[in-house]
């Protein structure tokens, strides 16, 4: 079940670390098969150190943030991009960050000075891969271009002939292409064949919706399902009849009672041996983590942990500022339906067992009930003055709702295990 447990506090490092970070959050680069090949990260200490800045205080504060967090913990183990000034890459800096994690980004302002490039040759040397930003073939930039690893391209930034005469003096060169802010099906579909290997944006959030498409009636019944999980009493027994209607789910159900995460001594063959065998609590939790799973079904893996996330978050924060726990924990993973099951927001959301301000919430009208899930939606892009404004207005602290999203991302991590 999604409990109502309030944001703790954590360690005085932990304490000292929210405090000195106000924002960090990570944009995934996916492959073309929507799998998470890196992330990258953006840190804030608040407007004054935005990294939309190329102040040396920006840069300072990302690598001071970065190695408090550690990258593993951050980006699951995935390399990790981090935007670095000139001074920065010609100086010490960076050697503060492991180099078999890290990808250093320079930015397309960049000046190829001699110092520069021998300085990206020595980080190259000790193991550091670069990634170069940039939109149009620059003779200077070959020595830049030679010793990165990464060649990132803004597509909000650049049309088709432009990319293409890029792409044409980059042929041939050992370089992987990253199309960057890249934010519908169609743009997806565009980088492919333009050449592209990695893709940054969220596309994967936004498909393209099927016309006249129903909801099956299992998908339905699942949402019902998961409607009562969240309940503080639910018959057991009628959840299982429930399940056990539904093969896939009880197949991934029974998937995830026999995985070595659950340690059980005997294989398990039954909703209600699982039942048995694991207790109510743990019975709802992977319940709610198969049935979001199932829902996502064919579906990228990063598009479910951003709902593990979204729900997670919402029902941490929802205790901050008297909001239903329960109410805002669906709000929070409902949000992605639409990009689950590629059916508009408007057709899912009379369907949905829920109030119908929350029903509002999820159609974008800015009721109450939307603003941690608006929040978050605005964290996820790097947002962060519109975040200290909803923050404010609901008179929440900016370390408080980081601590949500933190314990967020960390479960969220753990249910994907289970996924």
């Amino acid at each position: 079940m999604a409990t109502c447990a309030s944001s703790t506090a954590g360690s005085g490092a932990e304490q000292d670390s929210a405090a000195a970070v106000r924002y960090v959050v990570r944009q995934p680069i996916l492959d073309l098969r929507s799998k998470v090949h890196a992330y990258e990260l953006l840190f804030s200490n608040g407007p004054e150190t935005s990294m939309r800045s190329d102040g040396e205080a920006a840069i300072r504060a990302m690598i001071d943030n970065t190695v408090v967090f550690g990258l593993a913990k951050l980006t699951c183990g995935l390399p990790a991009f981090v935007k670095c000034t000139e001074d920065a890459l010609a100086g010490t800096l960076v050697e503060m960050l492991p180099s078999g994690m890290t990808v250093l980004e320079i930015q397309e302002s960049a000046e190829p000075s001699p110092t520069l490039v021998a300085a990206c040759r020595n980080l190259r040397a000790a193991g550091y891969r670069l990634a170069l930003k940039q939109s149009v073939w620059k003779p200077e930039i070959q020595p830049l271009v030679e010793a990165a690893s990464y060649i990132k391209v803004d597509f909000s930034a650049t049309d088709p002939p432009g990319r293409r005469k890029l792409l044409t003096r980059l042929n041939g060169m050992n370089v992987a292409l990253i199309a960057e802010k890249v934010e519908t099906q169609e743009q997806f579909s565009q980088a492919r064949d333009e050449g592209f290997a990695l893709v940054q944006g969220y596309y994967f959030c936004r498909p393209v919706m099927l016309e006249n498409r129903k909801v099956p009636a299992n998908r339905l019944s699942q949402v019902q399902i998961l409607r009562m999980l969240q309940g503080e009493s639910i018959d057991l027994h009628r959840l299982a009849q429930l399940v056990k209607r539904d093969a896939s789910l009880t197949f991934r159900l029974l998937r995830l009672i026999n995985s070595p995460a659950c340690a059980m001594q005997q294989e398990v063959h039954s909703v209600q041996g699982a039942l048995l065998a694991v207790g109510e609590e743990t019975f709802r939790r992977m319940a709610a983590v198969a049935i979001t799973s199932d829902l996502n079904a064919g579906q990228p893996t990063e598009l479910l942990r951003m709902a593990f996330v979204r729900g997670r978050f919402c029902e941490l924060a929802a205790r901050l500022c008297g909001l239903d726990c329960t109410e805002q924990y669906l709000l929070g993973l409902m949000s992605l339906l639409p990009a689950m099951l590629r059916v508009p927001m408007n057709e899912l959301a009379p369907m949905l067992p829920l109030r119908q301000e929350v029903r509002r919430a999820l159609l974008g009208d800015q009721t109450k009930e939307r603003n941690l899930l608006k929040w978050l939606e605005g964290y996820e892009l790097g947002d962060w003055e519109g975040c200290d404004t909803i923050s404010g207005a609901i008179e929440l602290s900016r370390e408080g709702m980081l601590q949500c999203y933190q314990d967020a991302a960390s479960w969220a991590e753990s249910a994907m295990y289970f996924a």
